[in-house]
Formats: structure tokens, sequence, C-alpha cells
């Protein structure tokens, strides 16, 4: 599913966030990415997602070599991935319902279709009862629900979160670690960067730890 075979990024300036690491994921596993801050844990998470290339080494995922695509198909690759970062890049001026909705259209599903899909999403979610409202009205947790909805509306082999926790009472943030492990359940790879001890602890083991762009 994801393969990764000496896995350098180096910024510009010499800075190197990861260096020469290698690991494979197998189809509906769920994987943490953990580490002290600054270790390469969203670098690697943006590199799975195909949002940044890699310096040097593979990283193949669905049997697709994505250091060697071309840009162009990069936007085909990413609909088979749920992205969740911390900066959830909700759309604060259109309703609960547009923002998974957005997803659906640009996809090219039909506008009743895209109602549809949506609302499951939110009703997954718990957000059915809040699909008009604006993400403004909605609290931290919810907003992050939002977010896990748009992500998932597509139905992705491949669920890709950053730091999902980060911002969250205990609550709040052991409902999303519940969402995660329902969509592991029903065969959907997750792939967590996080410092939350929660997730270690439910993982049990399926850890990929970092250390100043080393996988130890």
């Amino acid at each position: 599913m994801i393969v990764a075979s000496n896995l350098t990024k180096r910024y510009p300036g010499g800075y190197e966030a990861l260096r020469d690491i290698s690991f494979s994921i197998d189809a509906g596993e769920m994987v943490l990415i953990t580490g002290h801050s600054g270790a390469g844990k969203t670098t690697l998470v943006k590199l799975i997602a195909s949002i940044e290339r890699p310096t040097s080494g593979s990283l193949v995922v669905n049997g697709q070599n994505l250091s060697a695509l071309r840009r162009s198909a990069i936007p085909y690759v990413r609909r088979h991935f749920g992205l969740i970062f911390q900066d959830q890049k909700l759309l604060f001026d259109r309703s609960a319902l547009d923002n998974v909705m957005l997803p659906l259209h640009i996809a090219g599903l039909s506008h009743k279709d895209a109602i549809r899909r949506a609302q499951a999403a939110l009703d997954k979610v718990g957000l059915l009862a809040r699909e008009k409202a604006n993400p403004i009205a909605l609290s931290g947790g919810e907003q992050q629900r939002l977010a896990i909805a748009r992500a998932v509306v597509n139905r992705p082999t491949v669920l890709l979160a950053d730091e999902p926790t980060a911002n969250l009472d205990q609550e709040s943030a052991q409902d999303i670690l519940e969402l995660f492990a329902d969509f592991h359940r029903v065969g959907v790879t997750v792939v967590v960067a996080t410092h939350d001890q929660a997730w270690v602890e439910y993982c049990q083991g399926n850890v990929l730890r970092l250390d100043h762009g080393r996988l130890i």
C-alpha cells in the first residue's frame, strides 16, 4: 500500500527534514507517526499526500511511485486520499453541508448525489443536525469533525491526518480518535501524525518514530 525506500527530503539551504528512511504500511493498517516537534512528521505526511516531493528515494502508494509522477497526474492520485491538517481550510462563508459537498462537485457528482453523500458523511461524524450552520458557529471539536467529514466524503482508501486532536479538549480528542478507529475497522488505511499518547496506546505498536528526520 505505502512503501518508502531511502526517502530523503531536503529544503533550500540544506536543511534535511527527513533522512534516508524506509518503511511499509499495509492496506487497512492504522499507523502513527510520532516524534518531537521538528522531527519531520508533517513533512512525511505531505510527501505521502503528494503535496511535496522527496529529494531522493522512492515513495510508492497503491503501486504508483509518487516521486516519478507527472504533476498533471497528482490531482488524480489525491482522490484516493482523505487529508486532514491542523489548518483545516474550511470555507467560513459557506454552510457545513456546502463545505463537505465541495470535493464531490469537483469530482463531478450531480448536485442530488452530492447532497446525499455529504449528509451521510455529516451524519457519520455527528453533525447532520448542524448542516446549515457555518463553521464559525461550530466549536473547535465540531470544526475538526467537519474537516473529517469533508476528508472522507469521497470514500478514500487512505486517511491522512496531521495532529488532528492537537487543539482539542480531552473529550473532543477522544471522539476524534474513535471516529478514526471506526474508519480503520471498515478497512481504510489510516496514517496519523500526533503527539497524543492516547493514539499510541490505541495503536499498540504500529508506530513510526522520527527523531531529527531519522526513523528510529
